[in-house]
């Protein structure tokens, strides 16, 4: 196929999924979920785009994944994480290599009796568990993130913690089995434990080094294009996991950990560069479900149909919860509600379809049952955790309060981290009238300024007597954001009587 008609066809499948992604979140539907729809809809078994080139799905992947875990640091603040940091880190860890050992030990059980003629070993059971043990970051920065959720007890920074930081596990079990399977050498239990040790401590150190020397750097340099800054981060995030990679530390944790030093620190035109990375994030999330999508051949799927099943549902319902509720055990003043959702944000998605790919590129027996295995796994995930992550974390009264202060839609503002104030928008209800039609009657909180006014397609500066109409929309910057949230939750509550 021409460039031009690649280019098209890309087009194209951005378009649908954008669309698909529109009309599936009125219904709760994850849009990682759609992407890899539109990807099967589009493939071999749809409307045919032959699509098998296994190295370029995993270095899109890779590169995909590089981008996701560094821009899901740069979002996470320090000051979140902090009292649950030693929670979050034993999920990442011991939680997923009890994950994996749970996991695979059922994978050989299962398959040994539904599907026979596999012949699965226990070390590539092992691998398949390991491939599925982390809880994929995309997938829950994602679903998270849209639903806008309001968690109690410090839930919604201890997973997106887990979820970001356990694919340097996952990917080091996944690996250190794929390489026990092609050597077929009694596996050093020692040497592979020593292994896992280097590689998340020099990891996590060179993330929090270079991390530091970035920041340094970006505030040093004075770049006369103002553009070229939010590139400098991102030239950052790949030499960090590149040189990561070659000094033999785990380069998933080094970038997750640098997108975490750099996000918390203070430097130039930091709101600009969280912006670019936020829609490369997306654009990269929707590029690789596509991809990972056209790569399945559906019709594969329907053989592996019930051990597919039987295996997703023993990690959402056993495998999973066991290994939370073991791991979190010292902890014993956490709520049993509160290890009942943490089992349930289980979520597999890209990661482990990535990783599965290793496998596929390894050519080991049974790889692309192993692959389909994944997927499908992935798919029953996907539609039975991320479509009801708001739903149990209401049946479990874990749902704070949903009251907060609306996000300019209309007005492209955004206030740097180091001032206090907030900005936000109110449309003018008829409600908001009644002690009468100028800015001055509103009765703002105090300590709050009204800086502009959009109605219909213009937009002007209002003063304390300008005349406002319903269904206009207010722009304010606050210093008292509890009296002003206060005051739109009175204000709505009365509208909705």
């Amino acid at each position: 196929m021409q460039l031009e008609g690649i280019l098209l066809l890309i087009s194209i499948l951005f378009f649908v999924s954008i669309i698909a992604d529109k009309a599936g979140y009125r219904f709760g539907v994850p849009s990682l979920l759609l992407f890899l729809a539109v990807g099967m809809i589009f493939g071999s078994d749809g409307f045919g785009i032959q699509f098998d080139n296994i190295e370029m799905a995993q270095t899109v992947g890779t590169i995909a994944l590089c981008v996701i875990l560094f821009s899901g640091g740069m979002d996470t603040k320090t000051s979140d994480i902090k009292p649950i940091l030693t929670q979050g880190l034993i999920l990442s860890t011991i939680g997923v290599l009890l994950t994996a050992l749970f996991t695979g030990i059922a994978i050989w059980f299962i398959l040994g009796k539904t599907y026979e003629s596999a012949s699965f070993s226990l070390i590539a059971s092992l691998l398949l568990g390991a491939t599925m043990s982390s809880t994929d970051s995309a997938s829950v920065f994602s679903i998270l993130r849209a639903k806008g959720l309001r968690l109690k007890n410090n839930l919604k920074p201890m997973l997106e913690l887990e979820s970001g930081s356990n694919d340097p596990m996952a990917y080091i079990l996944t690996i250190t089995l794929l390489n026990i399977l092609q050597s077929n050498e009694d596996p050093n239990l020692f040497t592979a434990i020593l292994y896992v040790f280097i590689q998340l401590v020099l990891g996590s150190l060179l993330g929090f080094a270079l991390g530091k020397v970035i920041v340094f750097l970006i505030n040093k340099l004075n770049i006369e294009n103002d553009s070229l800054y939010p590139i400098l981060v991102l030239s950052s995030c790949i030499f960090i996991f590149s040189i990561s990679y070659f000094l033999q530390g785990n380069c998933y944790l080094a970038v997750y950990v640098g997108g975490l030093v750099i996000g918390n620190s203070k430097f130039v035109h930091k709101n600009s560069t969280i912006k670019f990375f936020d829609g490369l994030t997306w654009l990269f999330q929707l590029l690789m479900f596509l991809i990972l999508g056209l790569l399945v051949n559906p019709h594969e799927l329907l053989p592996i149909i019930i051990p597919g099943l039987i295996i997703s549902f023993i990690m959402i319902f056993v495998t999973r919860p066991l290994s939370v509720f073991i791991s979190l055990l010292p902890f014993r003043r956490m709520h049993y509600r509160d290890k009942a959702f943490i089992s349930w944000v289980g979520l597999r998605g890209a990661t482990p379809i990535i990783f599965a790919i290793l496998s596929l590129n390894a050519d080991i027996p049974n790889a692309r049952l192993l692959f389909n295995i994944v997927f499908f796994c992935t798919l029953v995930s996907l539609i039975i955790q991320g479509t009801s992550l708001p739903q149990v974390a209401k049946w479990l009264h874990l749902v704070g309060n949903s009251k907060g202060l609306r996000k300019p839609k209309h007005f492209d503002i955004d206030l740097p981290d180091e001032i206090k104030s907030a900005a936000t928008e109110i449309v003018i209800t008829e409600q908001l009238l009644k002690n009468g039609n100028k800015l001055m009657d509103i009765g703002l909180p105090e300590k709050t300024l009204a800086i502009m006014v959009k109605r219909d397609m213009g937009f002007f500066v209002p003063t304390g007597k300008s005349v406002l109409k319903e269904f206009d929309t207010l722009l304010v910057i606050t210093d008292n954001a509890e009296k002003m949230e206060e005051a739109m939750h009175i204000t709505k509550n009365e509208n909705d009587s």
